[in-house]
């Protein structure tokens, strides 16, 4: 056999990384929307997606009753005073989940199914973004306290997160260092590089075998996409960037410190509230952690990892604090709800209304990476014609369902795990929701993932 490092068509290791660094550092990858922004026709519909790693503890989550008329479980009572503007939904699961930890995140907002052999697909977010980022300076903004974001390509490439506040404030609201001039020769000395690029490359192609061009295919689609956003940037810098009132830059232009998580968490939901009030973006994630690393919360005595305390092995301390880092997590998700629905929209109505939030895990269980009957809850979107109220439960559902395992005091047992770890309804996929919410904002397509249905609320 060759060695392959004698090839003429070898691409340098320095060329490579340098384009690649201008390639993968994309919000969106698609080739199709218009260099310039649409008119605003109608008020603008907005999707957030906010992940909570490794489960629940799932016997003080589960909602017990289905319908209009279920009590708010111990984690969920923050949302109460949320109710006629949310769902929470149980017993949906992703098939193509394998249990491990960065499986569950990582298609939690594709439904695709990801092995050594298989790429991931592109999440829900960034398909909604194709659609909505015509009308944006930025398609969508990704956040996540540490690892990745929850975005991917239609290419299976996971987009890069922002995560010091101040950091996100500035890409998104101040202008670009050295002015808009110093920005425009960087942008088209970008574009330039890029076709450079692309014209080497398509020569190099011509001596590739069939598996090296399958490869390199991809890698072209990945630049001529970056060409194509390079530009959109440029012509986005003729549009004046919106005016900050004081109060939100002071609330929001500043960095938290991990050891106050409360005051980081509403930072990061008020620059949502903030992108999304100025109409500078239409999609978020955040991401509140990686699977195996989400930090600790030591201002309300958690210490442990959030990993570490989901894990729990039945120890009553652990659960117990599983328990209050879930509350504090879904309290501060509550605030975010808060935010919106005092943020007048454009046509004088809440930004909550004209907002679909989703909150979740992609575990149910951490302590055996229980994928099943994911703790789920959306909020807001009801001037897109969502109708909330009602506790939403799929197990119930299911013929094979033969009650939620009770003590005989009405408290879940241990035997609640069982659900967690294997669907109850095996046709209730979570993707079947992700079609309903790339639906509701304007994504003409009946499939997205796994779905085999549209989940209705």
């Amino acid at each position: 056999m060759s060695n392959y490092l004698s090839q003429s068509w070898l691409i340098d290791r320095r060329h490579a990384l340098r384009t690649m660094g201008a390639c993968i550092a994309l919000p969106m990858l698609e080739c199709m929307i218009p260099l310039r922004a649409a008119e605003k026709t109608e008020t603008p519909r907005r999707s957030a997606f906010i992940y909570l790693a490794n489960g629940v503890h799932s016997l003080n989550y589960q909602i017990l009753q289905s319908g209009k008329d279920y009590q708010f479980s111990r984690s969920l009572k923050p949302l109460e005073k949320h109710r006629h503007s949310i769902t929470p939904i149980s017993g949906l699961h992703h098939p193509g989940s394998l249990g491990h930890h960065h499986n569950c995140i990582d298609i939690w907002l594709t439904g695709g199914k990801i092995s050594p052999s298989e790429r991931n697909t592109i999440s829900v977010d960034q398909k909604i973004a194709q659609v909505t980022g015509q009308h944006t300076r930025y398609p969508s903004m990704e956040i996540a306290i540490t690892q990745g974001s929850l975005a991917w390509t239609a290419d299976g490439v996971q987009l890069p997160a922002m995560r010091r506040c101040s950091e996100i404030f500035a890409a998104i609201f101040e202008e670009p260092k050295g002015g808009v001039d110093a920005q425009r020769k960087a942008l088209r000395r970008k574009a330039s590089i890029l076709d450079d690029n692309l014209d080497e490359v398509r020569r190099l192609k011509q001596k590739m075998g069939t598996e090296d061009k399958g490869r390199l295919d991809q890698y072209l689609t990945s630049v001529r996409e970056a060409e194509i956003r390079t530009r959109r940037a440029d012509e986005w810098l003729d549009t004046p960037l919106p005016e900050i009132a004081e109060a939100d830059r002071k609330r929001t232009n500043r960095d938290i410190p991990k050891t106050q998580a409360g005051d980081y968490f509403r930072t990061v939901y008020d620059l949502i509230t903030l992108a999304f009030q100025t109409d500078v973006t239409r999609v978020a994630t955040f991401s509140l952690g990686g699977e195996g690393d989400a930090f600790s919360i030591p201002e309300i005595g958690i210490t442990e990892s959030r990993h570490q305390l989901s894990h729990h092995g039945g120890d009553v301390g652990y659960m117990e604090k599983l328990t209050n880092y879930d509350t504090f997590a879904i309290d501060q998700f509550s605030y975010f709800l808060s935010r919106l629905d005092e943020t007048k929209d454009l046509n004088g109505k809440s930004l909550l209304g004209s907002t679909m939030s989703l909150f979740g895990s992609g575990m149910c269980y951490g302590h055996s990476h229980g994928n099943a009957n994911l703790p789920l809850v959306l909020a807001g979107g009801t001037d897109l014609g969502l109708k909330h109220g009602s506790h939403v439960d799929f197990n119930r559902m299911s013929e094979r369902f033969d009650g939620y395992a009770l003590d005989e005091t009405g408290q879940l047992t241990s035997k609640h795990y069982q659900i967690c770890g294997r669907p109850v309804n095996s046709d209730a996929h979570m993707s079947n929701l992700l079609l309903m919410m790339a639906q509701q904002m304007g994504v003409e397509t009946e499939q997205f993932g796994d779905s085999n249905s549209v989940l209705s609320v």
